[in-house]
């Protein structure tokens, strides 16, 4: 089968498609061919070699995917082949026709979810579910700003808080993010490309603040974040490239808080309990993942370039 293969650490070129051997599940896996990959800008770290968490070379990149079941291995009994999956994590990698992975990290795909939708659950939603409800434990009437809205984990994010009753503004940075976020079901859009769009995000509470802050660039906005807090808010940090500099007296006058996450410390049962959820809310489409861009396997390196670009737009997934 073909798969992308890296074999130093480095740019985008250093992805190579190549002939690999088919995958034989062992006990409790299942090997599931690949209708669609999910690509991350985590991806992109780790093929760099900046990523704490670092693979052994060669390897194949991925974690998120959706297909059907190609086989099952012994004392799996959840699934036959046929079935239709997507991916919460792999154990081969899913840059790849096909993928070994623990049928416990498996989920059932409804008919009414396209495998590229399929494919952008994983590290988007389970991130935004996890930011939101396991880290900010967030209630509904509370009001999220949630930074760069447009992208797969913010749009992610704007449906669940949507379903959760909160009060939701989200920043964009382009006339097509904001109709993106606005269709999703977000009370305000700001352009975060505004000099004054903090200043735009405080009115818009009223000069209240956000009970939660989403924050996908903390070294450009963590600072200015903890200005527009409500008493008591939190901030949770997904994502970041760079130092930050604050002001602890921000923090302190609001008792407010900075939290941060990364997926990969989620436990096991937290990640099936997470999917669990959004599963349900697959079938009963308050989740509905939007794509930006499909991408054959072949061109993923393109792919690694175009998810770091500026004005992200829902997913971007490789077709095999």
């Amino acid at each position: 089968m073909k798969a992308i293969r890296v074999k130093e650490f480095g740019g985008p070129e250093v992805l190579k498609l190549e002939n690999i051997p088919e995958l034989k599940p062992g006990a409790g896996q299942v090997a599931v061919r690949m209708r669609a990959i999910g690509v991350n800008p985590v991806d992109t770290y780790i093929r760099s070699g900046v990523y704490p968490r670092k693979p052994s070379l060669p390897y194949t990149p991925g974690t998120d995917g959706a297909g059907v079941i190609d086989s099952v291995g012994k004392d799996v009994t959840q699934f036959k082949s046929g079935d239709r999956v997507y991916l919460a994590g792999s154990l081969s990698g899913s840059y790849a026709e096909e993928s070994l992975c623990e049928a416990r990290f498996v989920f059932p795909l409804p008919e009414n979810v396209s495998f590229a939708q399929g494919a952008a659950m994983h590290v988007p939603y389970a991130t935004a579910f996890r930011a939101l409800f396991h880290r900010a434990q967030a209630r509904g009437g509370e009001t999220v700003l949630i930074h760069g809205a447009s992208g797969g984990v913010g749009s992610a994010a704007v449906q669940l808080a949507r379903a959760a009753g909160l009060r939701v503004i989200g920043t964009v940075g382009s006339d097509r993010g904001r109709k993106l976020v606005a269709d999703e079901g977000a009370h305000q859009v700001l352009d975060h490309k505004a000099a004054n769009h903090f200043e735009e995000a405080l009115a818009a509470t009223g000069g209240r603040g956000y009970d939660v802050i989403l924050e996908m660039l903390a070294n450009v906005n963590l600072g200015r974040d903890l200005g527009i807090l409500a008493p008591r808010g939190r901030v949770v940090v997904i994502g970041n490239r760079g130092n930050a500099e604050i002001n602890a007296r921000d923090i302190m006058t609001r008792d407010g808080s900075i939290l941060a996450m990364s997926l990969w410390n989620a436990s096991a049962e937290d990640l099936v309990s997470i999917h669990l959820a959004l599963v349900a809310g697959l079938e009963n489409k308050t989740l509905r993942p939007v794509i930006g861009q499909e991408i054959p396997l072949a061109e993923a390196s393109r792919a690694h370039v175009a998810v770091m670009e500026s004005g992200a737009y829902g997913k971007i997934v490789l077709i095999p």
